[in-house]
């Protein structure tokens, strides 16, 4: 159990903080970075939670919060040494499965893809596209922390999932599709264009 009696300690005054197991790195190391982006993705699914319509989708988004919470306490502690103990929160292949499962049960409703699909239409769905943006980047910042150093490689493998599920969230926000805003290539005419009749 957390118990927190202050907010504010000054020990991360000098540019480093504590991780994991207790010891004190920069809070330029990767591990923060890629800790921080899962951080900054836990927010936006947040907030497309708050604005979701559909009761059982927000309730699936506020499950994969606190699964993001355990990711973050994944990255944060460093392999354990030999004789240690091993760490208590991971992502397993169980959370991926959920993931896979929850995607092909989101598809089988969906209209098909006739174009890519721009991020928007409904606010639930705006919301969705900018969480699975972010996730996106944090996959990037973890695989970047993975690059230096050994981490629990099923944490790539969840956020590559988590980002397609988001993805098809944002349709389902979208009435399964129907109400997808469409990506128009080369698109010449707009608001951007002059307006020839007031000349």
């Amino acid at each position: 159990m957390v118990y927190l009696s202050r907010i504010y300690t000054r020990s991360g005054d000098q540019g480093e903080t504590s991780i994991g197991d207790g010891s004190r790195v920069s809070k330029c190391d990767q591990r923060i970075v890629a800790s921080g982006s899962i951080d900054e993705l836990n927010c936006c699914v947040g907030i497309a939670a708050t604005c979701c319509e559909d009761s059982a989708v927000r309730e699936q988004l506020m499950v994969l919060q606190h699964w993001l919470f355990d990711l973050g306490a994944d990255l944060t502690c460093p392999p354990p040494k030999e004789g240690q103990p091993g760490r208590r929160l991971q992502i397993e292949q169980r959370h991926v499965d959920q993931l896979e499962n929850l995607i092909d049960q989101y598809l089988a409703q969906q209209q098909p893809l006739s174009s890519f699909v721009l991020p928007g239409g409904s606010l639930s769905a705006a919301h969705l596209h900018l969480a699975r943006a972010v996730c996106r980047r944090a996959e990037i910042e973890v695989l970047r922390l993975h690059a230096e150093t050994d981490i629990n490689r099923l944490t790539t493998v969840f956020l590559n999932r988590l980002s397609d599920l988001l993805f098809v969230m944002a349709r389902t926000a979208n009435r399964n599709g129907t109400e997808d805003v469409l990506w128009r290539p080369g698109i010449t005419n707009g608001p951007m264009q002059p307006d020839e009749s007031a000349k």
